[in-house]
C-alpha cells in the first residue's frame, strides 16, 4: 500500500488508459488537496469524463497510479471506491422519482449499504434529523413529501448530490452539474459547492466558464488526454494556447 502524502487527499500520478491504441488520457498527473473544488475543463473528446470514471473503477487504467488518502483506488472495486469515501455523479441525473424527496434521501443513508444494514434498517429520529440537514443544505427542505419525479431538473440534480452527501464521502465527484439549469439554479448551485468544500474536496467537469470562475480553486484544462494548462481561472483565462484550443471558441 503507498502512502499518501497529508497534503493531498488524492493523488494522481501517470494515469494513462488507452482504447485499440487510442490514448484517452495520457500520462495524466493532478493532486487535490483537502477543502478544494479543482475543476477540470477543455474541448469534447478532451479525456475529462473518462478521467472521472477512471478514479471511480468504471473504467480500468493501462498505467498509472490513483492514491486516496494511502489507498490505491486502481486495485479496488466500485464499490470498495465509494465505501472508501468517494462519491461520483454523472451528468443526466439518476433519482427514484416515484419515491419522496425523504425516501430518496433515506434510502442513500449508509446504515443500510450492505445486506444485513438494508435488513435491519429502520427510520429513527438519526437518519431523520441526517435527511433534514441534507434537504436544508440542498435547497430542498420544502419539498420532502414531494415526489422525485415532480422536481425541476435542476432540483433532481440537487437530490441525487444530496443522495450522495448523505454517505459523507470525502472526495465528491460532479459531470457537468449545472447542465440545463436556469440561471437562479446555476447560482444556487455555486452557493450549494462552497457549502461542501467546508468539509470535503470535489471535481468537477463543467463547460459554463461562469460557473467555473465562481466556484474553482483550481483549473486543470486537458486537451487530447494532457493537462495544457493549469493554474487559478485568471491564468487560464489568460493563457493563449487555452484561448486558441478551447476558450476561443
Amino acid at each position: 500500500m503507498t502512502v499518501c502524502n497529508p497534503n493531498f487527499l488524492l493523488m494522481v500520478e501517470g494515469l494513462t488508459v488507452s482504447f485499440d491504441g487510442f490514448r484517452a488520457v495520457d500520462d495524466l498527473s493532478f493532486y487535490v488537496e483537502p477543502n478544494e473544488c479543482q475543476v477540470i475543463i477543455g474541448p469534447n473528446g478532451a479525456g475529462k469524463t473518462t478521467v472521472l470514471d477512471l478514479i471511480c473503477g468504471r473504467t480500468r487504467a493501462t498505467a498509472g497510479s490513483v492514491n486516496f488518502k494511502g489507498l490505491e483506488l486502481l486495485d479496488m472495486r466500485e464499490d470498495q471506491i465509494v465505501h472508501a469515501g468517494v462519491g461520483r455523479k454523472f451528468q443526466t441525473p439518476s433519482v427514484y422519482e416515484d419515491l419522496t424527496v425523504f425516501e430518496n434521501l433515506e434510502i442513500s443513508y449508509p446504515r443500510g449499504r450492505n445486506v444485513w444494514g438494508a435488513l435491519l434498517f429502520r427510520r429513527d429520529r438519526t437518519v431523520g434529523r441526517r435527511v433534514a440537514e441534507i434537504a436544508e443544505m440542498i435547497f430542498l427542505e420544502d419539498h420532502l413529501d414531494d415526489k422525485a419525479g415532480h422536481l425541476s431538473h435542476g432540483q433532481k440534480q440537487w437530490l441525487e448530490t444530496g443522495m450522495l452527501l448523505i454517505q459523507d464521502p470525502e472526495l465528491l465527484m460532479l459531470d457537468e452539474p449545472v447542465a440545463g439549469m436556469s440561471i437562479a439554479e446555476r447560482r444556487k448551485t455555486a452557493e450549494l459547492l462552497h457549502r461542501i468544500i467546508e468539509d470535503r474536496s470535489v471535481i468537477v467537469i463543467e463547460h459554463d466558464m461562469g460557473f467555473v470562475e465562481d466556484i474553482a480553486s483550481r483549473v486543470i484544462v486537458l486537451h487530447e488526454g494532457r493537462i495544457l494548462s493549469e493554474g487559478p481561472m485568471d491564468r487560464i483565462k489568460d493563457d493563449p494556447r487555452v484561448v486558441e484550443v478551447y476558450l476561443g471558441h
